[in-house]
């Protein structure tokens, strides 16, 4: 099984919803807060693509695979008739450089859909079909086959141009060729997956030009374009080219084309509504067709300039190479099996209840999140492709509450300067400190009308504060102070603890241990002079008894002498 043909990813993902934004199916869940394709949602309009600005949507390559081909098989590159919007050159020339590359020979994919659009004459030409909706873009297949299932009945059962080229080649040339689209859709990558036994490989113009430079080949550029008389269907990339191409001899149809996913659904659902009739409908999914695709390179031509270079390469017969048949270009779309309950309103309400929308007037349907309403969002919560926290209304509402609930409850006096030194919050417990009736009191002043602003200058000019201690003479009180500036957002934060009450306990605590060691010291003097004293007499005494003891003793001697 072939690995997707495009993914996301995640590591890197900054949670700004542009894709889910720009999704016109709302292909992207959101888990841990990154952005994943949902693959069986997706329909590879290339829209997430394009818009992500930390180009985290990877298209699969498949520059190997084709190389290998290359190596191995007699190849020939389809090649979209878009190709001289993304280069800008004559097909003569991108063909020379096809072959360098070791392609066996090169066609352009506008033969295939000359096939496509006489089969869709011969269908309106026998007024068999109510509503035709083109089956050229396979992205709208997706939508139609994924989607909106109720409108396959109206999809061409007629092949894309690009498998009709394919099947076409296989049948001039040899059913041993291997078929190799180059494009600028994402989609026809997938397309091919599907039709592998016709599509050996699908590559984008952009992974052509990666292939080119590794061999080194260079395109030759042209002075003028080339204009074949039998190459009218060049026309196929533009809006409406599928209808300029067309004979339309069955004038009671009407002919329209519709750009762009968004207004193809709501095609869509009129022509599911019976809201139109007898109509062939050409959609493409990228504005302007497909000189506006994914993967075309913007930077040398924009729309109205491709689209004008592609009208002037366009002759005005019909290729006369194609040898398949309308029946052999027959093909029948199958509808996918993509199923997302739609949840309960109890459901619905309870998920309400967690984005705080429960009262219609919070739901504004801003589309930050990137759904086109609160209800939307809400199922896509239930249904496990969002969370809660995509709601940027919400999140603001929340993280307010948070932080005021934070700076009104703070027993600290908190405080918010701008560079200028400008007040631009206070909390009430900096107010009690400094003594301020009220916070709007202070906003927007000079904090130098209250506090000395040299702790403030020395943090602006990158010294580090914390609970630094100080006495706030007018205030007759002792703080802390902690002062962060943060570059970034260009404001000083500033946190005071008034610690009078402990400061002076601490006072009051060391004059009752001076006093107590005062007095400790003034026992201990007198205890020592009674010591003394007792010592003085001891040694007296003692002087006196070993004075008579002497003399007893030598008494007692003379008399035993004696």
């Amino acid at each position: 099984m072939a690995s997707p043909c495009l993914e996301s990813r995640t590591k890197d993902c900054q949670n700004c919803y542009k894709c889910i934004r720009h999704c016109p199916i709302k292909a992207i869940s959101f888990a841990s807060n990154k952005a994943s394709i949902i693959q069986e949602d997706c329909i590879l309009c290339g829209r997430c693509y394009i818009v992500c600005p930390q180009e985290l949507k990877v298209v699969r390559n498949d520059e190997e695979k084709v190389l290998n081909l290359l190596k191995d098989y007699d190849c020939v590159a389809s090649v979209a008739p878009s190709f001289i919007a993304n280069y800008g050159v004559n097909f003569s020339s991108l063909k020379k450089a096809l072959l360098a590359l070791g392609f066996k020979d090169a066609e352009e994919t506008a033969i295939g859909a000359t096939i496509t659009k006489r089969a869709y004459d011969e269908m309106l030409d026998s007024n068999a079909p109510d509503v035709l909706i083109s089956s050229c873009c396979h992205s709208i297949n997706l939508l139609i086959q994924k989607h909106y299932k109720e409108a396959l009945p109206y999809l061409a059962p007629i092949d894309s141009p690009m498998i009709a080229h394919a099947k076409d080649i296989k049948k001039r040339l040899g059913a041993n060729k291997k078929v190799i689209f180059i494009g600028p859709c994402i989609a026809k990558k997938d397309e091919g997956d599907i039709y592998a036994n016709f599509i050996d490989g699908a590559i984008t113009f952009l992974e052509l030009d990666h292939l080119l430079a590794k061999k080194e080949i260079s395109l030759e550029k042209d002075e003028n374009i080339e204009v074949k008389e039998h190459s009218k269907a060049r026309l196929f990339p533009i809006s409406s080219g599928v209808l300029e191409t067309m004979e339309k001899k069955n004038d009671t149809y009407s002919y329209v084309f519709v750009d762009g996913v968004e207004e193809v659904k709501r095609v869509l659902e009129d022509v599911i509504a019976g809201k139109i009739h007898h109509c062939f409908i050409e959609v493409n999914a990228c504005h302007g067709g497909c000189v506006n695709g994914p993967i075309i390179d913007g930077n040398s031509h924009n729309l109205a300039a491709s689209s004008l270079l592609v009208k002037q390469s366009a002759g005005k017969l019909d290729f006369n190479e194609p040898i398949l048949t309308s029946e052999e270009a027959h093909h029948d779309y199958k509808p996918y099996n993509v199923r997302h309950a739609r949840p309960s309103e109890e459901e619905i309400q309870a998920t309400f209840k967690k984005m705080d929308k429960v009262d219609p007037k919070n739901r504004l349907n801003c589309g930050s999140c990137g759904y086109d309403s609160c209800l939307e969002k809400a199922i896509a919560i239930i249904q496990g492709k969002a969370v809660v926290e995509m709601c940027l209304p919400f999140l603001m509402a929340k993280a307010q509450s948070f932080s005021d609930k934070i700076v009104a409850n703070s027993p600290n006096g908190l405080m918010v300067l701008d560079e200028n030194f400008k007040i631009q919050l206070i909390n009430h417990a900096m107010c009690m400190i400094l003594g301020v009736h009220s916070p709007r009191d202070l906003i927007q002043k000079d904090v130098s009308l209250i506090l000395d602003p040299t702790p403030f200058s020395e943090a602006l000019g990158g010294e580090r504060i914390y609970e630094r201690k100080m006495y706030l003479t007018a205030y007759n009180k002792y703080v802390t102070l902690s002062v962060n500036y943060d570059e970034k957002y260009h404001i000083i934060f500033v946190l005071m603890r008034d610690i009078t009450k402990s400061e002076l306990e601490h006072a009051k605590r060391l004059e009752i241990v001076q006093k107590s060691v005062d007095i400790t010291d003034e026992v201990i003097k007198k205890n020592m002079r009674a010591v003394q004293e007792i010592a003085s007499l001891l040694g007296e005494s003692a002087a006196e008894t070993k004075v008579a003891l002497s003399s007893l003793k030598e008494t007692l001697e003379e008399d035993d002498d004696n």
